[in-house]
């Protein structure tokens, strides 16, 4: 997937322009290399597929966050007396891949990314923030109702699959091109 951002690109470039009669002739280069796409951008996108808009307007990308169970450092084992979750056991590898598989792909079928975090948390009445392992969810996608429910049908079966009170949701509006 790649995510464009509305960043003044050219900028960099003007600083680096000579002055004089060359810079009206760089001025015309960096013009012409911006304005027209070179072959390498033109197939950068996918032609004709819906799902995968050259360009899309009212696109969001979410982040989901969840929490997967305690950090352990390597070398190290689990504490008999930490307390984490008490009522909840870490979710496996195996466990993180079925739940996408049977909740997340089924509603997002066209594309998402997953990136393994290490995250740590202090509620309200905790002492010392909570270590965990998480993956982060990452989708993009048109906004709309439908969408969103579908958002909040995947953050309702991992707290009903784990027990856990919450799933971190970012969303952020995104200016999209595949």
């Amino acid at each position: 997937m790649i995510h464009t951002r509305k960043l003044p690109a050219i900028l960099p470039l003007l600083l680096l322009l000579p002055s004089g009669a060359a810079a009206g002739a760089a001025a015309r280069q960096v013009t012409e290399q911006t304005s027209a796409p070179s072959s390498s951008q033109a197939s950068a996108t996918l032609a004709g597929d819906p799902a995968h808009p050259a360009h899309a307007d009212h696109w969001v990308d979410t982040h989901l966050y969840f929490e997967l169970g305690p950090y352990l450092p390597p070398g190290t084992h689990p504490d008999p007396h930490a307390i984490w979750h008490p009522h909840h056991k870490p979710v496996t590898d195996a466990q993180w891949m079925r739940f996408l598989d049977r909740e997340v792909t089924p509603r997002f079928p066209d594309g998402l990314s997953v990136l393994n975090v290490y995250g740590q948390w202090k509620g309200a009445h905790d002492a010392t923030p909570h270590r965990g392992r998480s993956r982060v969810l990452i989708i993009d996608y048109p906004e709309n109702p439908q969408n969103e429910a579908r958002i909040d049908a995947i953050r309702s079966a991992w707290k009903q699959m784990t027990g856990e009170q919450s799933v971190l949701k970012v969303t952020v509006p995104a200016d999209v091109s595949f």
